[in-house]
């Protein structure tokens, strides 16, 4: 009976979003669809259109289904109360790879994975077990980042770069995940200047610190006015308002700007040309393209999957917006560190592992 009821909700839930807040990628018709691989996303609050980590997932979704012939449907739920039942709305239509972006739904999909153990998950920065709360489980690809080591790189840019001795922090949510952006980003900063000063502070304590672009600008400021010159921002849409922040600086006689911000997640540095140092870059887009491939080649596998320097899972961001801002010389520092980071002769702390 309760099974039922579970799935009668799922069905009835599942057209709901169909004509409300499920879109596509293409519009095709259920004999269209037929044969295919089905992918469903589920985004974060933050929406598919937060220019940070819920779009580049987005990207990486939206590549997948112009190279391999699948249909893609997204949903974004606005509130926390819509991710499972959209999870599950997937489930009941026989979805062949259900994503959850981001560590809030792995309580969530932990549920789910079990009500439909033939169906293939993928969760983001979260990691789901089996019961014992030991072995990673079967039918979840957990997509996780080495997010510390990149942040030691742009640490040491913004090190670099600041005429203050004074840096910024803003998170989103305070968990340990955002610390091990932090910390890393801290340690790489003192390994330029030992004495240099770090502010953390975090936009707010559940899911929507990191919709909140008016509290990143106000802790941003405040920060600006402790004397830093460089934030570094992983805090979502939230981290926005970081940007809106130093922008208000303006720029110098010189032309460049008098305030930095450092993006996060994606390729931030076109948001404000000028104004961005660079971008911490998580390559969530090649990490879901890669889980989608494998559940197209047969080839999908459970457990941890992990990306880090030595695998480009995470860098800094150079292009047109931002070659000017960074000398040739911090980049060979922050190159040379890179080697001794894959090598194993610089261990940036990870705040998760205790």
């Amino acid at each position: 009976m309760k099974n039922a009821i579970k799935f009668l909700f799922a069905i009835v839930l599942f057209w709901t979003l169909s004509f409300a807040n499920l879109s596509c990628s293409s519009s095709v018709t259920s004999a269209e669809e037929k044969g295919k691989i089905k992918v469903g996303i589920v985004f974060d609050i933050g929406g598919k259109n937060d220019r940070s980590f819920n779009a580049a997932a987005w990207e990486g979704v939206r590549r997948a289904a112009k190279d391999f012939d699948i249909v893609l449907r997204d949903v974004e739920p606005g509130n926390p109360t819509s991710i499972e039942p959209a999870m599950r709305a997937f489930a009941e239509k026989g979805f062949d790879l259900i994503i959850g972006v981001g560590f809030a739904q792995g309580p969530i999909m932990q549920k789910v994975a079990i009500d439909y153990p033939n169906i293939n998950f993928a969760i983001i920065d979260g990691v789901i077990f089996e019961d014992d709360g030991k072995t990673p489980k079967k039918n979840v690809a957990s997509l996780v980042f080495r997010e510390h080591e990149g942040s030691y790189l742009v640490g040491m840019l913004a090190a670099q770069k600041s005429k203050t001795g004074v840096l910024g922090f803003v998170g989103g949510m305070d968990i340990p995940l955002i610390h091990r952006f932090a910390t890393g980003y801290e340690e790489g900063a003192k390994s330029v200047n030992p004495n240099i000063k770090v502010f953390p502070n975090y936009v707010g304590v559940t899911d929507a610190a990191w919709n909140n672009p008016g509290k990143g600008k106000e802790l941003a400021l405040s920060q600006i006015e402790k004397g830093a010159d460089v934030i570094f921002t992983a805090a979502g849409n939230s981290g926005l308002g970081a940007f809106d922040a130093v922008e208000q600086y303006g720029k110098g006689a010189n032309g460049e700007a008098n305030k930095f911000v450092i993006g996060v997640d994606s390729n931030q540095n076109g948001v404000k040309p000028g104004f961005v140092l660079t971008s911490m870059v998580k390559r969530v887009d090649n990490a879901v393209y890669d889980v989608v491939k494998d559940v197209v080649n047969k080839k999908f596998e459970g457990g941890f999957h992990v990306f880090g320097l030595d695998k480009d899972g995470v860098a800094y961001a150079m292009d047109e917006n931002n070659k000017k801002l960074i000398t040739p010389e911090m980049i060979i520092k922050v190159e040379e560190a890179k080697k001794k980071i894959v090598a194993g002769e610089i261990k940036v702390t990870d705040a998760m592992a205790n």
